[in-house]
């Protein structure tokens, strides 16, 4: 039977959420739990919903796992491997789905939040971006709308990946004021995303902010198609894995 894991992590420990060789992920550190707690004589195996980088954080991953357990059974086994697993990686619940379900195919939109302050913040150095002046976010918000407009994201693109199209369609990018005074949360929502995508969106909004791009230049910049045009990558350790939605038909 095929279920749905629920799950959030602090990927500041994990080299991302793929299994990788000689690296510590949050997918093999799950999978080998779940092994060992259900005594599988097979290694037990996961599919996320995506990757995320080194140091990336997820509060809704979802992945899927094949299991020969009844519902109840399946819950017991979540229970139990929840409390193995470190302190850093959390299994909110297990729901059963149709046998076809793909925790990456059957996803229909992907939400990524990134947070940052202006303000010095002992308690939230590792989980925003401190700026230590101040940024035109409406300026920002004029460049990031700019997202809804194309399609082809070659520009925000890690180089050399294997995948087939760098087309995305992006249903909402923007920024709003944070909880706290001084922070700030860029919302990107899309029904897919490239490798490194978010970050090196950020990481151009933030020159937009400075007044080193204009909005229009942000444009162009998606236009050109070219990695090189685009600024640095925003640090990994404040963008966070919001929300993996899929249509409720999968749900049993």
């Amino acid at each position: 039977m095929r279920y749905f894991i629920n799950l959030l992590y602090k990927g500041t420990a994990y080299s991302g959420w793929q299994t990788q060789p000689d690296a510590p992920t949050v997918q093999e550190t799950i999978e080998r739990a779940l092994t060992l707690v259900s005594r599988s004589p097979e290694p037990i195996s996961i599919v996320g919903a995506g990757r995320t980088d080194a140091g990336v954080h997820a509060r809704a991953m979802v992945a899927h796992v094949d299991l020969d357990l009844s519902p109840e059974e399946a819950e017991e086994l979540r229970f139990r491997t929840d409390r193995y697993l470190p302190h850093d990686i959390a299994l909110r619940s297990i729901v059963p789905v149709s046998e076809d379900a793909h925790a990456r195919f059957s996803a229909t939109a992907r939400t990524y939040r990134y947070y940052l302050t202006t303000k010095k913040n002992p308690f939230a150095e590792e989980q925003m971006l401190r700026m230590h002046f101040s940024l035109d976010f409406e300026r920002m918000n004029a460049a990031a709308a700019q997202l809804m407009v194309y399609s082809d994201f070659t520009s925000f693109s890690k180089l050399h990946t294997d995948v087939k199209t760098n087309n995305c369609r992006v249903t909402e990018a923007y920024w709003q004021r944070g909880a706290h005074d001084g922070e700030w949360v860029f919302t990107i929502t899309a029904d897919r995303f490239l490798r490194n995508m978010v970050r090196a969106i950020v990481g151009t909004l933030l020159q937009v902010g400075k007044g080193r791009l204009s909005p229009e230049d942000f444009a162009a910049i998606i236009e050109s198609k070219d990695r090189g045009r685009a600024a640095a990558s925003a640090p990994a350790h404040a963008l966070y894995l919001e929300h993996v939605a899929y249509p409720p038909s999968i749900y049993l």
